[in-house]
């Protein structure tokens, strides 16, 4: 870093970006921290709202150059444990892109016909098209997530699929994916806090599983399964973000900004007409 450029300075993405092939302990990072943000809720609510009009206007300039062959797009993929706020993402912060040009994506467990394909076979079916900004909720890392902790395939397998996913992901970026992988580092207690919520109140009973309380007894084996995908997939041309989730404002003023900076960097412009603006103008005013 510049010696005249400050950390406070620096992009998000820069802060929040998981070092690529070095050693990954989460326990090292504040899952309440607020890194680079806004200095309390109601300041993060505003900037975040604030962001939305930018957002807006990147995604539409991103739509109207694929017209014209631009194949260029943007997939965000997000990981967490249960309660870190994955669907609370897609609601609030999707919800300042216009939705007709969002595919969102929610993986749950594979059906009978998916299981009969290689494990990236359902993942590519999902991918955005060009101009399009894809959301995964979960994605193809449960494949090496829930399937280390269960041991639902030999390790010999498991080990191959950490370089699937990492030759998948390049290909992706070559063909014009922007992939912004975000993993929602959320703390223990706070997710209890967030199962507690749930059970005491009747209108989000439909949100909790009695087998959450089974998941949350395998803590340290998920938190060592992430800890291992994170420290393997984190690649210069796909890397990780961590970003803190017990405090949910922070956590969408912090994806909101981490999408506006990719867009902004991507910088689609909007094509050039190919016909007579002016006779087209005449033709108009003379009927």
């Amino acid at each position: 870093m510049p010696k005249n450029k400050s950390r406070q300075d620096q992009p998000l993405r820069d802060r929040l970006r998981l070092p690529a092939g070095e050693r990954i302990d989460l326990s090292s990072y504040d899952a309440a921290a607020t890194p680079g943000g806004p200095k309390d809720k109601a300041a993060g609510l505003t900037a975040t709202a604030a962001l939305g009009p930018g957002l807006a206007d990147l995604q539409e300039r991103l739509y109207a150059a694929s017209t014209a062959g631009d194949r260029r797009r943007l997939l965000l993929v997000l990981q967490g444990m249960d309660t870190s706020g994955k669907g609370g993402t897609v609601k609030h912060v999707i919800g300042l892109f216009n939705p007709s040009g969002c595919r969102i994506h929610a993986f749950k467990a594979p059906t009978p016909e998916e299981l009969a394909h290689p494990f990236l076979w359902r993942v590519t079916k999902a991918l955005p098209l060009a101009g399009e900004i894809g959301i995964f909720d979960r994605s193809h890392y449960e494949d090496v997530l829930i399937a280390r902790v269960r041991s639902l395939v030999p390790r010999a397998e498991l080990e191959e699929r950490y370089a699937e996913i990492q030759a998948f992901e390049k290909q992706l970026t070559e063909d014009g994916v922007t992939l912004v992988k975000v993993f929602l580092h959320l703390s223990y207690e706070e997710q209890r806090d967030r199962l507690l919520e749930r059970l005491d109140n009747p209108e989000k009973h439909w949100k909790f599983n009695p087998g959450d309380i089974e998941e949350r007894a395998l803590w340290p084996a998920y938190q060592e399964a992430y800890e291992i995908a994170l420290e393997r997939c984190s690649t210069e041309a796909a890397p990780w973000y961590l970003v803190p989730a017990d405090r949910k404002w922070y956590r969408n003023w912090a994806i909101s900004t981490l999408l506006g900076e990719h867009l902004a960097e991507l910088d689609p412009q909007y094509p050039k007409g190919d016909f007579d603006v002016a006779e087209c103008r005449r033709r108009l005013l003379a009927q």
